[in-house]
């Protein structure tokens, strides 16, 4: 048996796609790698624009207007879809503030979007695949703040810490489905919303914190997502593979 990880013929999903970051990223990537895409997201120009970029480069690809903390629109969404194959759970927000500084409203909002949306998605996702009995991959976006700790991230990390034990109870009652569900955890990644501040003194203190010195590129996720994504993962479920240079295991 060969397995690759080419994912032609398969339909995928990917919320929080509309941002310039991991979202239109993975994208991108699945479309090339032969899938279909259903990007989601609140703006719907931006996912318009992003699927037109998709289509003019070969791929094949849609846009759903989706906000994953609203049940609803979730529901719509997803019946607009058609059959998936695929779910990436990226939708997610944070700010920095510091924890006596943060407010009710402040970890409502993350933790509505970032783990309850999760879990709006995942299981009407869910629910779909088991109804169609097609099985299929979810992929939920973590963090190694979910993991560990970081100044300025108590909403954000209490939230991704949820994600990472939600992925492991739906791949405990999903696996009898054949719908597998993992969780990939990245580390810092440059993006052009970051990108100024990993230009700082004070983002310069982080990177040096990492083992291997530098931070990851949006390409350094892609082995490890086409891995969670494809057949060749086919006997994962409730795993959690981390991407972050080794800062995991950093030092003391």
């Amino acid at each position: 048996m060969t397995l690759s990880a080419d994912l032609s013929g398969k339909r995928a999903l990917i919320t929080g796609a509309s941002s310039v970051g991991l979202g239109s990223h993975f994208a991108r990537l699945m479309a090339r790698s032969g899938a279909e895409v259903v990007v989601a997201a609140r703006r719907l120009d931006q996912l318009e624009a992003l699927a037109s970029e998709i289509e003019n480069q070969g791929g094949r690809a849609r846009a759903v207007e989706m906000n994953v903390s609203d049940l609803n629109s979730v529901k719509e969404a997803i019946s607009a879809c058609g059959p998936l194959d695929i779910l990436v759970n990226n939708a997610g927000i944070s700010n920095s503030k510091r924890l006596l500084d943060q407010t009710e409203d402040d970890f409502d909002q993350i933790v509505q979007t970032n783990l309850k949306g999760v879990w709006n998605v995942g299981v009407e996702v869910a629910r779909a695949m088991q109804s169609e009995s097609r099985g299929g991959s979810i992929i939920n976006i973590a963090s190694i703040v979910g993991l560990r700790q970081g100044v300025g991230l108590t909403p954000y990390a209490v939230s991704k810490a949820g994600v990472i034990q939600l992925t492991k109870q739906m791949a405990l009652e999903l696996a009898r489905y054949n719908i597998r569900v993992n969780a990939l955890a990245p580390g810092y990644v440059k993006t052009d919303i970051n990108r100024d501040f990993f230009d700082t003194h004070a983002g310069d203190a982080i990177v040096k914190r990492i083992p291997m010195r530098r931070l990851g590129n949006s390409e350094d996720l892609d082995g490890a997502f086409l891995l969670l994504a494809s057949d060749a993962s086919q006997y994962m479920t409730g795993s959690v593979i981390t991407v972050d240079g080794g800062h995991l295991v950093s030092g003391l």
